[in-house]
């Protein structure tokens, strides 16, 4: 039985990517703060895999990933996918501290945590995903606090991927070009999502760097719109 963690579950490329990986062998422990949207993901999947746990909490506290850690418990994990994140979408000079914190919680402390916890017990072979984005190799205008966050996960995990190296942990980047889900729901703006990727997409590349021999890590995948990005 194998054991995958993924944050952000409940809808665009957190869903994908437990549909994606749903399989007879595996444990899906499928985390997210929206208890509907994450029991239709559950519902979706469950009659695709040996087990399903849903995790409520709210990763924009540290005691939220706290409970986090504790639900999962000490069996060890084979994967861990960092993908819950918010974005705050404004000019810098109006991006209140409240948001600020959040952006930093959700975004770069709950992946040091979960990776700090997780990491040391798993056994060789087994991999962390973080979904990063574009957006953490370049800068956008409105987009600071999501760059700054983006940006920081990028060298936090360059940086563990080296520590985990001599254990045959693999850590596996993946940067979407924008990508059509619900976190444009509350992006202010005309945004062309016809012409985004889409999180199945995504989800595929995943799977794609995971069916790789333990011995082989394909460790960061850029997914991009073939007639040009946003």
């Amino acid at each position: 039985m194998k054991r995958y963690l993924i944050t952000g579950a409940s809808r665009g490329i957190g869903r994908a990517i437990a549909e994606k990986l749903a399989g007879p062998d595996v444990e899906l422990l499928l985390h997210a703060r929206d208890t509907v949207a994450l029991a239709e993901v559950c519902k979706a999947v469950k009659h695709h895999c040996a087990r399903v746990v849903r995790l409520i909490h709210d990763l924009a506290v540290p005691s939220g990933v706290s409970d986090l850690i504790d639900q999962v418990g000490k069996k060890p994990l084979d994967l861990l996918v960092n993908n819950a994140g918010i974005a705050i979408v404004k000019p810098f000079c109006e991006i209140t501290s409240v948001e600020w914190e959040q952006t930093v919680g959700v975004n770069i402390t709950a992946p040091f945590l979960l990776m700090q916890r997780f990491a040391g017990q798993m056994p060789p072979g087994s991999s962390v995903v973080n979904i990063l984005s574009i957006a953490a190799k370049t800068a956008f205008a409105n987009w600071s606090a999501y760059c700054m966050s983006k940006f920081a996960l990028e060298g936090f995990s360059q940086s563990v991927r080296d520590e985990l190296r001599e254990h045959r942990i693999r850590v596996l980047n993946i940067y979407p070009a924008a990508t059509n889900t619900e976190i444009w729901d509350d992006v202010t703006g005309d945004w062309p999502r016809e012409k985004m990727i889409s999180a199945e997409e995504v989800a595929s590349a995943v799977a794609y760097a995971l069916s790789r021999p333990d011995n082989v890590a394909v460790e960061n995948i850029t997914l991009s719109n073939a007639a040009g990005n946003l």
